[in-house]
Order: C-alpha cells, then structure tokens, then sequence
C-alpha cells in the first residue's frame, strides 16, 4: 500500500523542482564558465586541521599556523567548489517541464536531466577538487568544531606565541563573535589591546557574513536619517542574502543521515528512497530561512529578518521622493504580513503620492521577494503533505513571527534595533540543559591531610555536592588576604563594572596572573602571590578526585573576590549579593528549566569557592530548588572552608546581602574540554615554571635567595 504513495508524490515535488532559477542571486553560472580557484588537488580540512592542532600541542607554532590556516582555506574552497558546481550543472541540464498528459514513461525525460546533472556535479567537483569528493567527508565533530570556529581558538593561541599580534587579535574576536559566553575570550582580546598600548585596535571578524554586515550598516543609516545610504546598504544586503541562500540551499544537497536505519540495511524501494531522501533536503533547504537570520553563535534569529528589509526599504524611498520603489517594497512586505494595518496604510498613501499617469494596480511587490515567497509556500504545502503521506513529525515554524517593535511617527513598525531584536520565544531556539553526560560519582580520595569531610550530596539535598573544611590554614587565609590587599581593582574580571550584581557593596577582584606579576614588580610579597597559584591547583586536584572524574580537569577561569557592604545602605536590604544562578546555563525559574545557550558559560563543568574568612555579616552561600526561590542547602563560609558542585541547571545556587564587613573567597570553574583552558593560567603556568627554574639554579650554586635581597 505504502508504494502507491511514492509516485504521486513525486509529481507533487515537481513544481517546486521547476520553479525558474533564481533572479535575486544573478544570473546562473554560464556552462562553460571557468571556476577562479587555487591549482592543485584540495587537501581535505579535517586532516589540515588535525596536523594544526597536534602542531600546536607539541609547540610547534609555525607549522600550527600554518595548516590551521590552511584548513580554513580548504573549508571555503570546497563549500565554493560545492555551490558553484551545483549551478553550473543547474544551468547545463535543465529539468524539463512535466509532459501534457501522463503515459508510459512520462517520468523518463525527468530522470535523464537528473542523471545528467549527477554525472556533471560528479565530474565537476572531481575535477575541481583534484580527486574524489569522498576525501573530503569529514565526521560531525570536525564540522561542530568549524561551526563554532574552534580553529580560531587554537590560531589566537599560536599568533601570541608568534609575537603576531594583530593576527592573534583578528583570530581571536572571530571565535569570539561566535561564542558570546566564553568569557576568557574576551578577556585576551583586552589583554592584547593593552599589550598594543591601542585601545581601537582594528576587531575583524574573518567569517563574518556580507549579508549581515550590509543589513547592520542600513540600520545604522537609517536610524541616522541617511536614507540615500539606507537604501544602498540594504539593497545590497539583499543581493548577498539571496547569494548567500542559493549557497545554503546547495549545501543541504550532500548525504543525509537516515535516524530510523543504517544506510547499508537500507531495503527501500526507488521512490520510497527518493522521496526519503529528498525530505530531509527540503526540509534543511526551508530552514535556510533561520539560518541565514541567525548571528554567529546565537540559537535564536533575528525576528522577521527578511521582510525587515523591505520594510525599511519602503519608509527610506519615501523619504528619497521615489514613491513607486517605496510602493514596491510595500506590497513586498506585504506578502509576509498580508493584515498589517500599518503598512497597508502605508500602501494607501504611497499610491496618493503617484503621478496620474501611473496606475497604482500596475505596481506590485517585488520580484526578488514575489519569487522567495512563492516557493517557500510550495516548499511548507510539499513538507506537510509527506509528513501526512509518510508519517513523519513536522511542526511549521513562524519564519516571520513578529513581537511589537516600535512605531515611529512614520508608521514603519518592525525599525527596531538590530542588537536587540533576537526571538527567545521559539522552541527550536532554546536548548534544554543536558542531563550530565558523565557517570555521576563522587567520594574520591581527598589527597591533603588534615582536610574535614564535612557533606556530600545526600546531607546538601541536592546532586555533584561536596562541603569540605580546612583546605587552607588559618595562616594561608591571613596571607591571602593580605595578597588581595594589595592586588584588587575594584570591578576586576567583570568588564569594568564596579558593582556587577548589587550597588550595595562594593565588588572587587583579581586574577592569578595578575598577582604573580604582582609579587614580580614587588607590591606583594612573590611567595604569598604564589600561594593564590598554589592553592587554585589544590581545589583543582581535589575536585578532580573527589567527583571521580576519569579525564582531566582545566581550569577555566580563576578569580579573588572580595564583596564589602557600603555603609548607608544596608537598611531594608531585600536583595543578594549574588542573584540566583546557574554556571553553564540560562536559568528559567518560571519554565523550571536551564537552557544551555549563550551567553551562559557552556563550557564550563564544575564550580568551587575556597572561602578565606568569616569575619562579616550575612553572605551565605545557598543553593535552590530551579524556581530560584526554595533553598535546599545554606553554607557559612569560614577559613578554609570549600563548596564545589557540577556547574549546570542541577545546582542553582547564590549568594545572600553581605551587610557588615568584607568577605572574600576564591572563585574557581572548571572544564573538562581543554579548547577552553584559561589563556591567563597557561600564561602563569610558564611563569611558575621561570621560578621553578630559577630557584633550581639558585640551590645548584648554593645561593641564599636572602643573599639577593
């Protein structure tokens, strides 16, 4: 019964394959144009980059430079050898128009321009890659790893080595770009802007999408009244969008992944196959709708991307004086929001303002948008007519959904800012904080004598919880203080705010590095800002094996605070010194739920805090239920104290009012994924290795260090 279904949907899909080429993109790569690309056969980028890394790894910093560079050179080229191919094959074999009545092989004629365009992409991108395409299948983590720019990471890290820089800097604010939350990131690239002694130092962002960036520089116009240079900016963000969506389009024509069975006990018949196989095409080809109104490194796209456009469009030429273009672009935006009683408004005026020799039943919308529309249309019509016909799960997303925005006096309501105009609301925007995906163990061996097994899990009400006392001494505590005496800024760590969770105390801060070169330059004693290094190692190792972790722990972030409560504002006090939060995820306490997207920390994994005194008032440490409001467990720090906990959506936790006093701790995340290791401990890992060294030497020569002094 099922195979009776396969024919006729294959004569459904037909419209849609016949639909004429695209007009918005240019016309279509001419048969015998040549494709402008490097001599040579490609070398694959999984390999490039595997060399790049394991280079790094291992020092060798020019060679790591040099294939990480090159394996994003190979990524480019082959997604241009891939999309100019398709065209070119597109436009060399035509699919030929349904016959005028149905016969015996009437489906021939369709499949002879099918198998001519196979063989043509076949021989094409052999040809233009200089061997076989199969080279250049890569696994799912190498393409996770160029999505989110990895290779940036390992090339920021490689140029520092270097002394390079500005290409260090380049590298470093494109992974950025793409990754908001990682923290650290930021943190190197304002290192490297002091390094340079140039605040302005040029931000370039090597992926970044043309399309985009017009779009950003038309807000910018028309918000500054420039509509000539508007217009201009986003008409040319037009033409790269629908560049950039035949791009995205042809991309999703490679291998798919069947979920329900392995492709080699893959029994389907032919139209069972196609049909199959030409969903789950469709279907990442009507995505492309998201994907091109989505920023590096969000989940969520910018709301009503698209029609935007136009809808500035139309407001910006009405302002130049030419009311059919205005019109134009009107109608346009109309075909997405047909009941839009603003815009039709709008249409009403603009055709007031026409000569009387035009007709205003002569002007319509856009081509570029009529033809997009169209066949976005037949692509959802064809998507829920297989879900019915297949059996497979399909929910049509709002491509165009639109949330308010403001209304100028001009009546053009979608004019909101770019920077703010992100979608959170969408299911498929948001993402669930994982179960933890390790095996769930704790009890380890502590390692340090003398420290006290004060509570696990069960007795904290909650789950990855350990309290333990006596990690420092009360003369380790009184050091540290007197380290943090001298090395704090107020705000340190935290973009320059000086008071980032309440204004009433004062937050201050300081980083490992900062207190090693601290103790160099003589401000602190060297031996007491080694001991800030010393002690973050010690929680590390204990973590480490408390929780049974069976691969390495990195350090992701390392940081002294202190938190004072100002005088003559503590009366009434109803808020925290620390609101309630999670460390890797977004907390909802409404949906009772962590969405594991930027800008939380991802990457991190699990969280301590190694207290240093107990001389103030109020500032417990509490964690909750996920409604941020019912406290499960409630901490009084102390001298030597330690809580460390998984970082996710399973220990929400914060700090209340300090309201009397000074209280400091050290902060400490981890991650069990080195990409993320923080720049600044690698940095003060070579600095402990100089002073190893050093006091080496110092003992083969028999030298008093007191001698120096």
């Amino acid at each position: 019964m099922r195979e009776r279904i396969w024919a006729p949907l294959l004569l459904l899909l037909l419209p849609l394959l016949l639909l004429p080429p695209p007009l918005w993109g240019g016309p279509p790569d001419s048969p015998r144009r040549e494709l402008e690309l490097e001599p040579g056969p490609l070398q694959p980028f999984d390999l490039l980059y595997a060399s790049g890394a394991a280079a790094y790894y291992s020092g060798d910093y020019e060679r790591a430079v040099r294939d990480l560079e090159a394996a994003l050179r190979s990524h480019r080229r082959l997604r241009e050898i891939r999309t100019r191919c398709a065209r070119h094959c597109a436009a060399r074999h035509p699919l030929p128009p349904p016959p005028p009545g149905e016969g015996p092989g009437a489906e021939l004629p369709l499949f002879r321009s099918l198998l001519g365009r196979a063989r043509c992409y076949r021989s094409c991108e052999t040809q233009r890659l200089g061997g076989p395409a199969s080279r250049h299948r890569v696994s799912e983590d190498v393409r996770s790893d160029f999505q989110r720019r990895v290779p940036y990471n390992y090339l920021q890290r490689a140029y520092i080595k270097l002394n390079q820089l500005e290409k260090a800097v380049e590298a470093a604010h494109t992974f950025f770009v793409a990754n908001p939350e990682h923290m650290e990131m930021q943190q190197n690239i304002e290192n490297y802007r002091a390094t340079a002694g140039v605040e302005a130092l040029q931000l370039v962002d090597r992926e970044a999408k043309p399309h985009m960036e017009s779009y950003n520089a038309g807000v910018k116009h028309y918000e500054a009244d420039d509509f000539e240079m508007a217009i201009r900016h986003f008409e040319q963000a037009l033409r790269e969008y629908f560049i950039e969506d035949i791009e995205c389009r042809t991309l999703c024509e490679g291998p798919q992944r069947f979920e329900e069975y392995e492709y080699l006990g893959y029994k389907a018949g032919l139209y069972e196959a196609i049909a199959d196989h030409y969903m789950q095409v469709l279907v990442c080809q009507h995505e492309c709708v998201r994907e091109l109104a989505t920023r590096p490194g969000r989940l969520s796209p910018i709301e009503n991307f698209l029609p935007l456009h136009y809808d500035y469009l139309q407001f910006a030429y009405y302002r130049v004086g030419e009311y059919v273009k205005a019109l134009e672009c009107a109608k346009a935006y109309l075909l997405c929001h047909p009941d839009d009683e603003d815009v039709l408004d709008n249409v009403d005026y603009y055709e007031s303002l026409l000569d009387d020799s035009t007709d205003p039943a002569s002007i319509e919308a856009r081509e570029d948008l009529t033809m997009f529309v169209k066949r976005h249309k037949l692509e959802s019509e064809l998507i829920k007519s297989a879900a019915e016909g297949l059996g497979f799960s399909y929910t049509e997303p709002n491509y165009w959904i639109r949330y308010g925005g403001r209304q100028d006096e001009n009546r053009v309501p979608s004019g909101v800012n770019v920077e703010g105009a992100e979608v959170h609301g969408f299911s498929m925007g948001k993402k669930l904080s994982p179960k933890i995906d390790r095996d769930l163990r704790e009890g380890g061996p502590l390692l340090y004598e003398n420290i006290t097994f004060v509570y696990n899990s069960e007795q904290l009400n909650g789950t990855q919880r350990v309290l333990l006392d006596n990690v420092l001494s009360e003369e380790q505590c009184r050091e540290l203080h007197s380290v943090a005496s001298g090395i704090m800024l107020v705000g340190d760590g935290y973009r320059g705010k000086t008071s980032p969770h309440t204004p009433n105390e004062k937050f201050e801060g300081a980083t490992v590095l900062k207190a090693l070169k601290s103790g160099y330059e003589g401000r602190v004693p060297l031996k007491s800002a080694r001991l800030f290094y010393d002690i973050s190692e010690k929680a590390r190792r204990i973590v480490e094996s408390y929780f049974m972790l069976n691969s390495t722990l990195y350090f992701s972030y390392t940081h002294m605070v202190c938190r004072t409560a100002l005088s003559g504002q503590q009366d009434r006090r109803n808020d925290l010194s620390h609101p309630i939060h999670a460390d890797n995820c977004l907390l909802d306490p409404e949906a009772n739920e962590c969405w594991k997207e930027p800008p939380a920390y991802t990457f991190r994994d699990y969280s301590a805090l190694l207290y240093m005194n107990d001389d103030f008032e109020g500032g417990e440490f509490i964690f909750t239920e996920m409604d941020a409001k019912t406290v499960t467990a409630s901490i009084k720090p102390k001298c030597g104290r330690m809580i460390s906990f998984s970082s996710g959506g399973e220990n929400p936790h914060g700090v209340k009012a300090v309201t009397k006093g000074k209280r400091c701790a050290v902060a400490l995340w981890f991650t069990l994924d080195p990409l993320y290791r923080e720049l600044e401990r690698i940095q003060a890992d070579e600095v402990i290795a100089i002073l190893d060294q050093e006091q080496q030497g110092k003992h083969e020569l028999n030298i008093n260090p007191k001698d120096e002094l």
